[in-house]
Parts: C-alpha cells; structure tokens; sequence
C-alpha cells in the first residue's frame, strides 16, 4: 500500500480499505505537524490541531471528488483548522521565525554579531505576530513553504492577485515594524 498514490489511497478508503487511511496519515502526519506548529507556535496546540485535521479528513474522505491534489487538500484543511484555532484562542505569535535564517553560529563570528542576528530574529517575530490572520497565513505558505500561488489559492480559497497584495503587504509591515524598531533603539 507505501506504493500507491495518494489518489488511490483514497479510493481504496472509498471502497471500504480503511487501512489506506492509515497510509495518508503515515505520509502528511509530519507535514500536518509542522504547519500547524508555525500557525499556533506550541506542541501540544499543534498536536491538538493535527487530530483535528485527520478527524475532519476521516469525515469528509469519502465525499473527495479530487478536484485538488490530496496534499493540497490536506493543507486547506490544515490552515483552516489552524486559523480557526487562533481565532478562538486570540493567539497572534504564530511561527517560529528562527527557521528562516541559518541558526549554525560560525564559530568565528564575533559575540556582538550573535547578539545582533538574535536581535533581528526577534523583531521579526514580533512583527510576524502583529500581523492580521490571512496575512500571516499567506506569508507562512509563500515564504517559508514556498508554495506557488497558484496552490496558495487553493487553499486559501483567494484570488492570486488578492494573495499577492497580501503578501506585499505582509512583508512591507514586517520591514516598516525592523525599520521602527531600529530608529528607536538607536536614540
């Protein structure tokens, strides 16, 4: 069954194999994981998140029409489930912004260099957490899952053009909070 495409997975849980189930969330639990985790920035949060995602998938598995790819699919209900849990928890810090960067010290970098990447990482994070929702949900899957577009869309349920500004404006905010940020520490 490890042979099987996602599709066929599907059709086989469709056709009674509810071990094929067991495959797809094999494959994506990880994955599932750690959007999650970006959205929500706890373990147990993101936990929480991932049964509620294959919950949702054991329901909803034999309605999937594959209008979209399985993984695709999974996501769209992954980043929904993520942005419902924010919204009733209120949490505004959602993704780790240290994987952005190279977190390796050189082991011949200054100590005032150290302290000035951490710095930066932490203003970032800052200014990722003051971000209103959709534009935190498309930065997460722009930037950092470096998803086209045209896949964000789909999961999103928006048009290109209205993701794109989003992210603009995502990150022109994110550059505006460090340029702020900046000028007033040096006062």
């Amino acid at each position: 069954m490890t042979d099987s495409s996602d599709l066929e997975l599907v059709e086989l849980f469709q056709k009674g194999y509810e071990e094929s189930f067991n495959e797809l969330v094999r494959r994506y639990q990880e994955k599932i994981y750690w959007i999650a985790h970006r959205f929500v920035n706890d373990h147990d949060k993101a936990d929480d998140i991932v049964q509620e995602v294959f919950i949702k998938v054991y329901s909803a598995l034999k309605q999937f029409r594959g209008e979209s790819s399985v993984y695709t699919w999974l996501y769209r209900i992954t980043v929904n489930v993520a942005l419902n849990a924010l919204r009733k928890q209120r949490i505004r810090d959602f993704i780790r912004i240290d994987e952005f960067f190279e977190t390796a010290d050189d082991e011949n970098e200054q100590p005032d260099a150290i302290l000035e990447k951490n710095e930066l990482q932490k203003l970032i994070e800052e200014a990722i957490a003051k971000l209103p929702a959709k534009q935190k949900a498309v930065f997460i899957l722009r930037y950092h899952e470096q998803l086209p577009y045209e896949e964000i869309s789909h999961i999103l349920n928006t048009s290109i053009g209205g993701l794109k500004a989003n992210y603009f404006h995502a990150a022109k905010k994110i550059g505006d909070y460090i340029n702020r940020a900046h000028r007033t520490h040096e006062l």
